[in-house]
């Protein structure tokens, strides 16, 4: 706007006399003199004399005529001031006001209420800190005379009007107690009358004591507002972004203010900025006017519609929120003067939720669903909904009939298996608009499927494989109508830029990192929300079409409202699980027998809930190599192979006992026994720390060497633990069963993720081709299992000995006892201790001849006899003796010690096993 101006009048300048009329007066005086020149008469001459009159006539008349000029001059010129003084009084009074229109002090702000524009208070903001002298805009033209100049100098200069600074860091105003703290009342009610609420906010202790609690600043910290604190010197700086101080007079003005304002005497100051110092007359507010000033509009001074402290859904206007789109938009909240709609189709097509604890976050998406389930039916919509701070929050939702399942991390592995459905539920919705040749649900009426999770950083810490399927669906989820609404109590860090970048829908509650509300929002405002259940509720929401993020009170649902949405939908179909359900506990042979062909037995039910389905697992006998399955007690490994053997009479069972499972797998290492089509071996591990060492290892070696040779044949091994020599022998078989483990450690030792095990696994659960396998039952006395199957297997191959040969040696120790023991267990045969025999045997009847190692030794001659015409017993306890009598260097057959084995050589032939029932009695 052009500055006003004023024109000045000239200068009077007094009229300049005319030039004297000589010429003319020397034409009567010629003439005169020639008429007496001629006639001679004297009357000719006083002809003569008009020339001298008329010269003396004029001077007179220009005399009269410059007086009367310059008075007219004179009355112009007076009038002209006049008129010039008249406007100058009316401009300033005019600037004057204008001034104080656009930067009133708190009287003027209560007389005449200023209206208030969207800009932000900030630190450049001005700030009226009282009256005085200033600088016109007033511009004057003419006027060049010394009056002039005078005027110009009257204009330029203006008296009583405000005197604004920038805010900057605040202000700080020193003198006595009471004057000051009326000063800084004074410029607080000020600010108070100019910013509304959610532009500044009055931060501080004791507001009451000076008299501005009652402000609707003071009452509630909005997020962006500009926080305006007040402070007594000597006290603390309060969390703000300026302070006003009241300080002591010549008290040290803290760090920060630029402005410090000396009240000398009420009405009267001094202030010194940067730029000078200058007098000021400054305002003073009592206690009283300013709680008058506060209750000018109570309760909230912008004369708006305010947040309310409490809504309830059902108050919400849901009509409000129609939509000719085909999305699922409802209320969810109240702003200052409207309904808050959101809808997660058009909005998003997905969520994002932050909060911290106790802000109202889990009742935020409990409200949200609840309103969605009452607009729109379980034919429309259905939910899965995923709890994983306690499995109580979305409790109240289950009798809703959208809901589809909720998921809790109280059930860990029903939790994994279900997100890890989610993938499946994709394909299928894909295969449908494949099918269809159509390229959003919309044009099918396939219904929405909307994912809610709480705790969504706690699900990814669990199982933070799972954190790519909802990457997945968030990416590919619009045009499929599945949907995510993804609660956290922080985002920065957890939430991954791929997963984010498709959630243009963003909603914050308080938070305590401004990072965290940056990254929702793209602003602070949510980490200033003040704390306290005040803001319990207090959300922050931007949609994509909002510059700034809109401050809402979430509605709060009750039962009732959840009740009017399951007998509204009463008669609607419930919507299906997008995944199957869980696999059972015990799955019984005979369900799933008929299930596979003829040349394969039933292994157990698989699950497979990335592509929903839940197949036979089979195992081809004869075909595949074979399964090494692991377990700790109880686990349900003796239940596998009850199974198997259950369906294949013809499967070779390795005895339970050492020393038949010792012949068996000999026996078959050496090619002495035919493989079957199935070999099943119940604790290997267990048979192996059972033998000696060398024993262990040479058994070990069979294993290894049947397993390599072996073609045709299937094996399936169970142990407890994968180490040691059992280890090498399970890394043959390609296929592991992983079962319940004793502990984490023996679970991961077995190739399991530490993820992945549980103390709770019921029996018959294994982890097997990444994924679980429930392994069918059979109980032990069922009647289609064969006789053999039904017990463990007994010792079979001990033979047991009896005296057959004309002349035999017993190679022990304790050679008395034990030869009274043989002599009255076989009455028909001779046995002599060795070291009590005095004469050669007569050959009538069968003798045994009963000694120790020394006493076969000083009997050389006579052992050679034994060794080649009749039989050698030598007792297992004592294995060096086979090898220092007879020579025997190979690993003889594993004998239980302290079981009356002994080892018989006959002639050529190799060591083998025998029992003494008189010995083992023993």
């Amino acid at each position: 706007m052009d500055s006003p101006s004023i024109t000045l009048p000239p200068a009077v300048v007094p009229p300049r006399r005319p030039p004297t009329p000589f010429v003319a007066a020397l034409v009567p005086v010629a003439a005169g003199v020639v008429l007496w020149m001629v006639t001679g008469s004297l009357l000719s001459l006083c002809f003569a004399a008009l020339g001298p009159l008329m010269i003396l006539a004029s001077l007179i008349d220009g005399a009269r005529s410059r007086r009367s000029a310059h008075r007219r001059a004179r009355g112009e010129s007076t009038t002209a001031w006049s008129a010039a003084e008249e406007q100058l009084t009316r401009l300033h009074h005019d600037e004057r006001m204008l001034r104080w229109h656009r930067h009133p002090d708190a009287a003027t702000a209560l007389a005449d209420p200023p209206l208030r524009g969207a800009e932000p208070v900030d630190a450049t903001t001005e700030v009226v800190v009282g009256s005085g002298p200033g600088e016109s805009r007033i511009r004057v033209t003419g006027g060049d005379d010394e009056r002039g100049g005078e005027f110009r100098r009257r204009c330029t200069a203006i008296e009583a009007i405000p005197v604004v600074v920038p805010f900057g860091g605040g202000i700080a105003v020193r003198g006595c107690g009471p004057v000051v703290e009326s000063v800084v009342r004074a410029l607080v009610v000020q600010m108070s009358l100019r910013f509304g609420a959610a532009q500044i906010s009055l931060v501080g202790e004791g507001l009451d004591e000076w008299g501005v609690a009652d402000l609707s600043q003071a009452k509630v910290l909005r997020p962006g507002a500009f926080r305006l604190g007040l402070a007594h010197g000597g006290r603390p700086r309060p969390a703000s972004d300026a302070v006003i101080w009241a300080l002591e007079r010549e008290a040290a003005v803290p760090e920060g203010i630029t402005t410090v304002i000396d009240v000398l005497e009420p009405h009267s100051a001094r202030m010194r900025t940067p730029r000078g110092v200058m007098p000021l007359g400054v305002e003073c507010l009592s206690q009283v006017q300013a709680v008058a000033a506060a209750a000018v509009r109570p309760d909230d001074i912008d004369g708006g519609d305010r947040i309310p402290d409490l809504v309830r859904l059902a108050d919400l206007d849901q009509v409000a929120s129609q939509s000719t789109s085909n999305g699922l938009a409802v209320a969810v909240g109240r702003a200052e003067g409207c309904d808050v709609v959101l809808d997660i189709v058009d909005d998003g097509p997905h969520a994002l939720v932050t909060g911290t604890t106790g802000s109202g976050k889990s009742e935020l998406l409990v409200s949200w669903v609840t309103a969605i389930a009452g607009r729109y039916g379980p034919e429309e919509v259905s939910f899965v909904l995923a709890d994983f701070k306690g499995g109580t929050a979305f409790e109240p939702l289950r009798s809703l009939p959208h809901v589809a399942a909720v998921i809790t991390d109280l059930d860990e592995r029903g939790a994994r298996r279900g997100v890890s459905s989610l993938t499946a539920e994709l394909r299928r919705r894909e295969a449908i608009l494949a099918a269809a040749g159509a390229r959003d649900v919309r044009e099918v009426g396939l219904m929405r499927l909307v994912i809610v999770v709480d705790e969504f950083a706690a699900l990814l810490q669990e199982h933070s494989d799972l954190g790519a399927v909802f990457t997945d669906i968030a990416a590919r989820g619009r045009a499929l109508g599945m949907h995510l609404i993804l609660g956290t109590q922080r985002a920065a860090g957890v939430v991954r830029e791929a997963l984010a970048a498709n959630c243009p829908l963003r909603l914050s509650l308080r938070v305590s990192e401004a990072s965290d509300s940056r990254f929702v929002i793209g602003s602070d405002a949510a980490a200033d929300l003040p704390g306290g259940l005040g803001s319990r509720g207090l959300a922050l929401v931007r949609r994509p079409q909002d510059a700034v993020a809109v401050l809402m009170r979430v509605g709060v649902t009750t039962a009732s409202d959840r009740s009017d949405i399951v007998e509204r939908w009463s008669q609607s179909t419930p919507p299906q699980s997008p995944w199957l359900p869980a696999l059972p506990r015990i799955v019984p042979l005979a369900a799933l027998r008929g299930g596979s062909p003829d040349d394969r037995v039933v292994l157990g039910l698989a699950d497979e809930p990335e592509q929903q389905r839940q197949p036979i697992e089979t195992l081809a006998v004869g075909i595949d190599r074979g399964l090494a399955v692991l377990g700790g007690p109880g686990s349900g490994r003796t239940s596998v192979l009850r199974a198997l053997m259950t369906q294949r009479a013809d499967a070779l069972r390795v005895p339970d006992d050492l020393e038949s499972a010792w012949d068996t797998i000999t026996a078959l290492a050496e090619g002495r026994r035919r493989l079957p089509a199935l070999v099943v071996c119940d604790d290997i591990d267990a048979q192996l720390v059972g033998l000696p060492a060398e024993y262990a290892q040479h058994l070990a070696r069979l294993w290894e060497q049947t397993l390599r040779a072996a073609a045709g044949t299937t094996f399936v091994l169970t142990a407890t633990r994968p180490g040691g020599a059992a280890g090498r022998i399970l890394e043959m078989l390609p296929v592991r069963g992983l079962l319940r483990m004793a502990s984490r450690v023996d679970h991961i030792a077995a190739g399991g993720d530490s993820a992945g095990f549980d103390p709770a696994r019921p029996p018959g659960r294994m982890r097997m081709l990444d994924r679980e396998v429930q392994a069918v039952w059979v109980r032990e006395e069922d009647p289609h299992a064969s006789a053999p199957h039904r017990v463990r297997s007994r010792a079979r191959g001990v033979v047991s000995w009896s005296p057959h040969a004309a002349l035999t040696g017993l190679v022990t120790a304790g050679t008395s006892a034990v030869a009274a023991l043989l002599g009255s267990t076989y009455p028909e045969c001779d046995v002599v201790a060795l070291s009590e025999r005095r004469e050669q045997p007569d050959g009538t009847r069968p003798v045994m001849l009963v000694g120790d190692t020394e006493s076969w030794q000083r009997s050389w001659s006579l052992w050679q006899r034994v060794r080649a015409e009749g039989e050698i017993l030598i007792r297992v306890e004592n294995p060096g003796d086979l090898r220092q009598l007879a020579g025997v260097r190979d690993l003889p057959p594993y004998a239980r010690p302290n079981a009356g084995r002994a080892w018989s050589l006959m002639a050529d032939a190799g060591p083998r096993r025998v029992v003494l029932p008189a010995l083992s009695a023993r």
